[in-house]
């Protein structure tokens, strides 16, 4: 059985701050990301999806943390073949024209190469500090499965080395029952893990919730079950609490992928207010009940579970 890691995707968002999670005396970053690492030992970078992080940013994370904390981070957008902000790029990467959203086919090619080199030697700190998951590629629903983008995959493997990447899909024909093995056994074959989500269902970018292990690496991301997932409010997509009853019944699925690798990493994405960081103790409570199963972190005592709803 493999350790399972609980954390959230975010540490720093603006409703979490609001909702009186953190102390009233931890008020600065650095304070945040300490008095987080104590609860949790596991965490998800977003804001790396935004805008490429600086070395020295990521060099503090690292010197914030627990020596086996862990960041999970995520490809910037550009990379993930996301529009992207021209003013998202480093100052001497953005054409002279800015304005409207780009794409990485729209640049020279050489300066795609240089954010590559860039984002990947940006969060190296986190991998000499042995602190570094894996650099998570979401990619977008117009990524269909096919054979170009199966060798882009394994291009942003290549790209990111020394660095690990994972792979979460937002375009259904990855996950198709006809198409759902081929997928499983091109990760499987090139040791990349598959990011298994729990997501609403019935939308264009809905990914059925299969949990699979293709590394000895396992990933589990919750986005909840929001009836407002095509809102572009992203409180309003993801501000969803898990009930107890829907943790519980993931806690033996969790258990059963934690049986077939070495490690694995569980996050809850559903970022409104206290809703992940809630959802992350009480799943990490629920976890560390079952027998044979190895869980960070151990909450002491029952008060996470009192504060589920059924």
């Amino acid at each position: 059985m493999g350790e399972i890691l609980v954390g959230t995707a975010s540490w720093t968002d603006k409703t979490l701050l609001e909702s009186g999670w953190y102390p009233p005396d931890v008020t600065t970053p650095e304070e945040r990301l300490r008095y987080y690492a104590r609860m949790f030992p596991l965490v998800e970078v977003d804001s790396t999806y935004y805008a490429p992080p600086a070395e020295a940013t990521v060099r503090l994370w690292a010197e914030r943390t627990p020596p086996e904390f862990v960041f999970d981070v995520k490809a910037f957008s550009l990379l993930t073949r996301h529009p992207t902000r021209p003013a998202a790029l480093p100052k001497d990467l953005r054409p002279s024209e800015g304005g409207k959203n780009l794409y990485a086919r729209d640049l020279d090619p050489k300066v795609v190469d240089q954010v590559w080199e860039r984002f990947v030697s940006a969060l190296l700190p986190l991998r000499e500090a042995g602190k570094l998951g894996a650099v998570l590629f979401q990619f977008p629903r117009w990524f269909p499965i096919g054979r170009a983008n199966k060798h882009y995959i394994l291009e942003c493997k290549r790209r990111c080395e020394p660095l690990r990447i994972s792979v979460e899909f937002r375009n259904h024909t990855w996950m198709s029952e006809d198409n759902q093995a081929e997928t499983l056994d091109f990760l499987r074959s090139y040791a990349i893990p598959y990011v298994c989500v729990d997501m609403p269902q019935g939308y264009p970018d809905s990914i059925p919730p299969v949990v699979a292990a293709t590394s000895d690496l396992g990933v589990v991301r919750f986005h909840g079950h929001s009836d407002k997932w095509t809102s572009h409010d992203v409180h309003e997509r993801f501000g969803y609490r898990y009930s107890l009853d829907e943790l519980e019944q993931w806690a033996l699925r969790l258990r059963e992928l934690g049986g077939q690798t070495s490690t694995t990493h569980v996050l809850m994405n559903n970022c409104y207010r206290d809703y992940a960081q809630t959802n992350a103790r009480q799943l990490a409570a629920v976890l560390a009940r079952l027998p044979d199963c190895d869980v960070r972190p151990r909450p002491d005592g029952d008060r996470t579970l009192e504060e589920g709803t059924r």
